[in-house]
């Protein structure tokens, strides 16, 4: 039928239909049939699927479209968001470009510690952050931009954006961090990062031993060694940098980071953390919490 309404125009339904060995009249059934209840609940569907990967960046596949979706009460199975995200040519973002090195080693200081030695888990929030750098391609040249997540929740307590790649802008999204959580009793946090000259400034240790944070470095030197921060770049650069450039200036960059970075902590869906946005996951926790230490 789809063959037919898309070529009628031009050589009208009954010569299609007998070329293609139709009857005109199975035709015109077709097209007279009202839809049925399926056919329009489908129709429903597609625009609260549109509505959902709209309304997170178009960065959402099948998966967390589904989860969205389910959260919102919408009960709908998730191989039907499968057929429908198909019929619409929708699809989730997918990660991968080569990466600029932001980091430069520092072989000559003494190096602390892995005290995380790959296992990128904490039971409780500002047990364990991890830090990390990635650049950004503007039209001017490049700008480099710093996090700082709390593995716990995958919540990004700290974030800048600079054009320079010195240890100011990993300082910076230190700083943050420390003010976001200012509430709370940093004493034997575990800091992990790479063995970059921005985390191992002399400026940057001595703010992390004034909160009372153990430094972690990578022993191993590769992307393992801080595998969880790295993730969270190619997400941003998946999820944002590729889909939204090219990037005009730092400005532009700063902006679209600010909102990205809203989204991802109080409504992006974490398959790590039960499909919870990590502001959600932590206020569980609280809750879960006080519960018992009140019981």
């Amino acid at each position: 039928m789809s063959f037919v309404n898309a070529h009628k125009e031009r050589w009208g339904v009954e010569p299609i239909c007998n070329a293609l060995q139709v009857a005109p009249s199975t035709y015109y059934a077709a097209v007279s049939r009202q839809p049925s209840a399926r056919q329009q609940r489908d129709e429903e569907l597609k625009v609260e699927i549109a509505r959902v990967h709209r309304e997170n960046f178009g960065v959402y596949g099948i998966e967390k479209v589904w989860h969205q979706l389910n959260r919102e009460r919408i009960q709908v199975g998730r191989d039907r968001v499968h057929r429908l995200m198909d019929e619409m040519r929708l699809e989730g973002v997918v990660r991968g470009k080569r990466k600029r090195i932001t980091t430069m080693s520092n072989e000559v200081d003494t190096r602390p510690d892995d005290l995380v030695e790959r296992d990128f888990t904490a039971a409780e929030p500002n047990a364990l952050w991890v830090a990390d750098l990635t650049y950004v391609s503007m039209w001017s040249g490049f700008c480099y931009v710093a996090f700082v997540i709390d593995v716990f929740s995958r919540f990004i307590v700290g974030w800048r954006v600079s054009r320079s790649l010195h240890a100011d802008v990993a300082l910076d999204a230190l700083e943050m961090a420390i003010w976001r959580r200012r509430r709370h009793d940093l004493t034997g946090l575990v800091h992990h990062s790479d063995r970059g000259i921005q985390y191992t400034a002399i400026r940057y240790t001595d703010r992390l031993e004034e909160i009372g944070a153990m430094r972690s470095v990578g022993s191993r030197g590769d992307s393992y060694d801080n595998a969880l921060a790295e993730a969270v770049n190619g997400l941003y650069k998946a999820e944002i940098i590729h889909r939204q450039g090219p990037w005009r200036s730092l400005e532009h960059v700063e902006l679209a980071t600010a909102e990205w970075v809203d989204w991802w902590n109080y409504r992006r869906l974490h398959s790590a953390i039960g499909n919870l946005p990590p502001a959600e996951y932590e206020a569980l926790y609280y809750r879960q919490h006080e519960a018992a230490e009140a019981a």
